[in-house]
């Protein structure tokens, strides 16, 4: 646990260090839960959600995108149940003061058996190798199975007490768990409450007059009530879908774990609009492909996995986590939903106004379903970030702090490094640049040894590094280096645009799929 602590004080660290992420609002002692991305942050999300986009909407002719509003007409709200129903389970402990998500305290406890069935089973593969049959281990290991058991029965436990809203048993498994405040160690709570999640804001010229809004506490909505919209203007044939990305907005009290869980985040969404009954086999494929599309930037098979909703929200009527392992464990990073047809027809009804789809092949109406895919851009990065950020001890002893970065993603592409800033070596790097930069996001770096810069340029995720030295006036090549391998290959300045594109290009990774 300790080492997981240290990691991710790490990641902090070399976030603000090297320009990804700042606390917002820092010369004032900052704002809880609230982060501004730096200039290599900005690039780097910018790169993820493009690398969805591409995947999403310009790679799926049955899908378009969309960008509504982030004020909406307070009903909405109302319609689609997060006025009523958009709560968390809170519950505080006496000693310390301190405020928790009681669902997450009693899942987080249910990680740590699974945890220990995981422990039992690695410790199994390693004793019996390539003979290690894992399915007949986890059916006949006692300890194993007993584990398993206990993690379902806590899950589905949890799951049905909410969704009866039964909070006093939800704080009788916490008592019965026997679990602490985990900064204290504390077991003296109060009682479990509904806390309401959405900022509240207003819509007009005076106070008397102004019009109580909410900010959005998620984008599916704006997708919802423009389906209409969408589906006239664009005739699109059902099944198609709509993305979006964009800004949300949850008054999270237990706001924690640096930018997973923030009170301003950014989402990446698209509802798919499908017929009645076929729902499933979408909610299959989905699952799949958004899984695929994960595994393309290589950050390892081992770091996913799905977990089914033991509680189903009100609208669905099946939903799973892609869950990812972050430094502090397995967490949710992107969701997949079957919406069944709730919100189209929970905004006819409070609109007054028909949200049909007309079937030609069918020759009848109807209210569509919708599967959603939803991923956290700032989770995604987190993902990203922290599972690229290594440290490496070299050959000689000596170590380096890289970030290895999906080089797709990577905020800049490659850094032109002339090897002394004199002899018009400076000036054939800056004609490099202008070159290179049409197509890629380059810097230029003249400062220190050349090897303190390649330190920096790992340490930013820069995949190549493009040395200009004395040869280089004689014949047109330069040393470039790559950073995972710090393999130097002798090229010519005309290869170069082809070498970064052959590692960069969205088309090469996503073809990996």
């Amino acid at each position: 646990m300790a080492k997981q602590e240290d990691i991710f004080k790490n990641v902090v660290s070399h976030a603000k260090e090297y320009g990804f992420i700042f606390p917002s609002s820092e010369v004032y002692d900052g704002l809880s839960a609230v982060y501004d991305y730096a200039q290599n942050g900005v690039e780097l999300k910018k790169n993820i959600r493009e690398y969805w986009w591409k995947s999403m909407v310009q790679m799926n002719e049955n899908i378009v995108g969309l960008d509504a509003a982030i004020l909406m007409h307070p009903t909405t709200w109302k319609a689609s149940g997060h006025v009523d129903a958009f709560n968390d389970p809170l519950i505080d402990n006496k000693d310390s003061k301190k405020r928790y998500r009681a669902d997450v305290l009693v899942e987080d406890h249910a990680e740590k058996i699974h945890q220990k069935a995981q422990k039992e089973i690695d410790k199994a593969k390693a004793r019996f190798g390539d003979a290690f049959n894992e399915q007949e281990f986890v059916t006949t290991n006692a300890r194993v199975i007993e584990y398993l058991a206990k993690e379902k029965e806590i899950r589905e436990r949890l799951g049905r007490s909410l969704g009866n809203g039964d909070l006093a048993d939800v704080k009788a498994l916490i008592e019965e768990l026997e679990i602490a405040d985990p900064e204290t160690g504390s077991k003296n709570w109060t009682e479990v409450k509904q806390f309401n999640l959405m900022f509240g804001t207003k819509l007009g010229a005076s106070a008397e007059n102004a019009m109580d809004l909410y900010l959005r506490p998620e984008t599916a909505q704006g997708i919802f009530v423009n389906f209409l919209n969408v589906q006239k203007s664009g005739r699109m044939k059902v099944p198609f879908g709509i993305a979006q990305t964009g800004k949300a907005f949850r008054n999270e009290i237990v706001a924690r774990q640096f930018i997973f869980r923030m009170r301003e985040f950014e989402q990446m969404e698209m509802q798919f609009f499908v017929r009645p009954g076929e729902e499933m086999k979408s909610y299959e494929y989905w699952k799949e492909t958004r899984l695929k599309w994960h595994l393309s930037l290589g950050l390892g098979k081992e770091n996913y996995r799905f977990h089914d909703h033991e509680k189903l929200a009100h609208y669905a009527n099946a939903a799973a986590d892609i869950e990812f392992n972050f430094p502090f464990g397995f967490k949710e990073l992107e969701g997949i939903h079957s919406r069944t047809d709730f919100d189209l027809k929970a905004h006819e009804e409070y609109s007054g106004r028909k949200l049909q789809y007309f079937d030609p092949e069918l020759n009848e109406n109807y209210v569509p379903y919708v599967v959603e895919t939803s991923v956290g851009l700032d989770r995604m990065f987190l993902a990203v970030f922290a599972t690229s950020l290594k440290e490496e001890t070299l050959e000689d002893g000596s170590t380096r702090t890289v970030l290895k970065l999906p080089a797709v993603l990577a905020p800049t592409k490659a850094a032109v490094l002339p090897l002394v800033k004199k002899d018009g070596l400076p000036e054939v790097s800056r004609k490099i640049i202008e070159d290179l930069k049409w197509d890629f996001n380059v810097a230029y770096d003249e400062k220190d040894a050349v090897g303190r810069r390649y330190r920096r340029q790992d340490a930013l995720g820069t995949p190549f590094c493009i040395t200009v030295d004395h040869q280089t006036l004689e014949d047109e090549t330069v040393t470039i280096r790559h950073r995972d391998t710090m393999k130097q290959d002798r090229v010519k300045i005309t290869e170069l645009r082809g070498i970064i594109e052959n590692e960069v290009s969205m088309k090469n990774w996503l073809m990996k799929m």
